[in-house]
């Protein structure tokens, strides 16, 4: 379970993970990854200035995942997986977990390798997708 300071709550603070967080994407989830501080040092989100929080996870479980039972489900499975990851997040960090539909397919090991292989990824930027420039 994850601790209430350890939520985000607001759709304001959604929209600042959204809008400036580092995405990837593995099996049945999207991660946007946004760290504390941007790099002009202008606070992270509206409603959290102080980078010295603790991290912070929200999740999006949408109609298309499936009905009520099965959204609940795969957003408790994330919530628990994310909880044994937050220690490891660096202090003042905002994630927003998507779940896709293929996430109410998968069981709950799938789900927390989904979510520890996107994260990591979002962290150092490697997304797994190649860049192609026009020539």
């Amino acid at each position: 379970m994850l601790p209430a300071d350890a939520r985000i709550r607001s759709s304001r603070d959604f929209g600042a993970a959204l809008k400036r967080g580092r995405r990837a994407a593995r099996g049945g989830v999207v991660v946007h990854w946004a760290p504390a501080l941007q790099p002009a040092g202008e606070p992270a989100t509206p409603s959290e200035a102080d980078a010295d929080r603790t991290a912070r996870a929200g999740f999006v479980v949408s109609k298309a995942v499936g009905n009520a039972v099965v959204r609940n489900k795969v957003k408790r499975r994330l919530r628990h997986a994310a909880a044994a990851e937050l220690p490891h997040w660096p202090a003042g960090t905002d994630v927003v977990v998507r779940a896709t539909p293929k996430a109410a397919e998968r069981d709950f090991a799938e789900l927390r390798r989904d979510l520890t292989e996107a994260v990591q990824a979002a962290r150092t930027g490697k997304s797994g997708r190649q860049h192609r420039g026009r020539s």
